[in-house]
């Protein structure tokens, strides 16, 4: 079972970092060849060869890649170099889940049910969505037009295509239940400009999108892949590994408590999904450590323990404003100690210190939540080993 001690697994060794490839040395000019009959049909071809390839065009080796700055041809997927990476795409692909394939007709009864639900409840529900709406548009617009341009490693981008397409599911998923509720659309898809704790998050995420957007941006400075580093862990340990968290929480709540039950499958199947984005984020960073050092000086490190401080401080006063009082057994002080729990993991996780010494996990049945591997989901509407035909097993 995935729990927050054992959801990340580190690359058994770290991957061997070899030296640069020395030039090949530039080939002789090649005499002509005499024509026969006035033609020369080989001459062009040997001519074509006399010209030596540069390094990009040589047949890659897998000591030769690296997850920034290398100067293989990143169109050529093996040999494989970061083995995790190919795996995790595989695992994501056997993972393949579609929203409508949850039945909603329970949660438009209860939420057309006057009695069914308190104002608070709806509050979760009508906050939640308003923020994940628009949240996993950012996460693939960050994928798409930032973060790819500069991993050179392409069984990395491989994964990342995957998570981009699922980041579309996400969204597909909290329209598909918007739609099914009959909510206000306007509501809640701008809901991350008019509501404050929403927007807030998101003004925080912003600057990280926009600077590898940028289409001058480049690594291969330290400066750069300082910056570019940030990025990655603003996304992988800070978006998708805390901002999301508040909101699992308090629908898989309702639906521990028979409510919201479609909803709640789907966000069962999306907190599956993220974690897998987190762990993948995770182990990049670690590996651009790995092979860049010098990038994890003391000042970076006080970078971005600033950072995850701020986070929490976010995360917990959206918490505060989608939960204004006690409900379905919460209340917002049990997420602050949540949310450093969370942190401290998650800094932990790419080698920083505790920020939180002492935190402890007031919800510990979210580990269940993340562990799929069971015969039927908590509300027993259909099977949550939510694999495609050819990778399940049948034994």
């Amino acid at each position: 079972m995935l729990n927050f001690e054992d959801d990340y697994t580190p690359p058994a060794r770290p991957q061997p970092i070899a030296p640069a490839m020395p030039p090949m040395p530039r080939l002789q000019p090649v005499m002509p060849v005499p024509a026969v009959g006035g033609v020369a049909p080989v001459q062009a071809t040997v001519e074509a060869m006399a010209v030596a390839p540069d390094n990009k065009h040589r047949r890659v080796r897998a000591e030769d890649k690296r997850i920034i700055n290398a100067n293989t041809d990143v169109n050529q997927l093996v040999p494989f170099k970061y083995k995790w990476a190919w795996e995790k795409y595989i695992a994501a692909c056997a993972n393949h889940w579609m929203p409508q394939e949850v039945n909603m007709n329970r949660d438009i009864a209860t939420w057309k049910d006057p009695n069914a639900l308190t104002d608070d409840e709806r509050l979760i529900v009508k906050r939640n969505l308003g923020f994940f709406v628009t949240a996993d548009s950012l996460a693939a617009n960050n994928i798409v037009l930032g973060t790819y341009r500069q991993i050179t490693a392409p069984e990395c981008r491989q994964y990342l295509l995957r998570q981009a397409f699922e980041e579309a599911i996400h969204t597909h998923a909290y329209q598909y239940i918007v739609e099914s509720l009959g909510l206000d659309e306007g509501e809640i898809f701008n809901a991350y400009h008019e509501i404050p704790s929403i927007r807030a998050k998101d003004e925080f995420l912003l600057p990280f999108i926009d600077v590898l957007a940028d289409p001058n941006f480049r690594t291969g400075t330290p400066e750069a892949d300082q910056t570019f580093l940030k990025s990655l862990i603003a996304f992988a340990c800070i978006m998708e590994g805390l901002f999301f968290y508040v909101g699992f929480v308090q629908i898989l709540a309702m639906g521990r408590q028979n409510k919201m039950t479609g909803a709640a499958e789907q966000y069962q199947y999306i907190l599956r999904d993220e974690s897998m984005h987190c762990n993948f984020g995770i182990d990049m960073i670690n590996q651009i450590k790995l092979e860049q050092p010098h990038l994890w000086t003391n000042a970076f490190k006080a970078e971005l323990k600033a950072m995850f401080q701020r986070a929490v401080e976010l995360e917990y006063a959206y918490a505060e404003d989608t939960m204004p009082r006690g409900v379905l057994g919460l209340n917002a002080p049990m997420f602050k100690e949540y949310l450093r729990f969370i942190a401290n993991r998650r800094a932990t996780q790419i080698g920083l210190d505790e920020l939180f010494p002492g935190a402890s996990n007031p919800f510990p049945w979210m580990a269940e939540m993340i562990d799929l591997k069971k015969e039927k989901n908590f509300f027993e509407t259909r099977v949550t080993e939510y694999q495609t035909g050819g990778a399940l097993a049948w034994d």
